[in-house]
């Protein structure tokens, strides 16, 4: 006989399996998973593997579908997207990635760009730092990456604090949080105000953002660490 446990597991599993038209839904969408796990670079391999993350998102999309509540429409997508996203946010946190080794290499990273800027009186290029840190641009990348994940986990965490909830609505909780951007947004140099847009009301990634601005991928990483910095430092002031 199966315990209560095994019966309650089965039970999950049986709960989220699709219907025919939920799963024609699921296909027809999936790709915003994909979307969402390319826009979030920084936290995959870093944080946690693509094919479990893959999963999770999956699974978001099929609740998203079910608590829709009308029709899939075009704003559906932007809908799912947040909810996919939001999902993954919650596996990280879940998983508590900060190892002590991850600290340390970016702790490390930034002392010694830290120390090279002071030698070159300006902010180094990126062969410029590979060349001083015997690095490739590749781990530059990544180090980029592990750097930025650790700033958009506290943003994040922040985002969430400032954000009232009224009566657990997700439409006025959404408005909050537009309203809310919106307005600290506008207090930053324009610069680091594109960037971020095209992230979180674009919904572009490191990569994407790059190719329209013109810039490596590292260098969008750490533009993007440096908005979220001054963002976070605006939202507490």
């Amino acid at each position: 006989m199966l315990a209560h446990s095994e019966w309650k597991a089965a039970g999950e599993q049986l709960e989220n399996q699709p219907v025919a038209g939920e799963q024609a839904a699921l296909n027809q969408y999936a790709h915003l998973v994909r979307r969402v796990v390319a826009h979030m670079r920084s936290q995959v391999g870093v944080v946690a593997d693509r094919d479990d993350l893959q999963q999770i998102g999956m699974m978001a999309l099929l609740k998203s579908i079910r608590r829709y509540g009308r029709s899939l429409d075009e704003q559906f997508e932007s809908y799912a997207f947040k909810s996919i996203r939001g999902a993954m946010l919650d596996e990280f946190r879940r998983l508590d990635w900060r190892s002590r080794q991850s600290r340390k290499e970016a702790h490390d990273f930034r002392d010694a760009v830290r120390e090279l800027r002071r030698e070159l009186g300006r902010e180094p290029r990126d062969a410029e730092i590979c060349v001083a840190l015997k690095i490739s641009e590749r781990q530059l990348l990544n180090m980029r990456y592990l750097e930025q994940a650790e700033v958009v986990e506290s943003f994040e965490m922040l985002l969430e604090q400032q954000t009232h909830f009224v009566d657990s609505n997700e439409d006025i909780e959404q408005l909050e949080v537009r309203q809310l951007m919106t307005q600290t947004l506008a207090l930053l140099p324009e610069r680091h105000r594109i960037l971020l847009q095209l992230y979180y009301t674009h919904e572009l990634n490191m990569k994407e953002i790059a190719l329209t601005l013109g810039l490596t991928e590292s260098r969008v990483c750490q533009l993007h660490k440096q908005s979220l910095q001054l963002l976070t430092e605006k939202l507490k002031g």
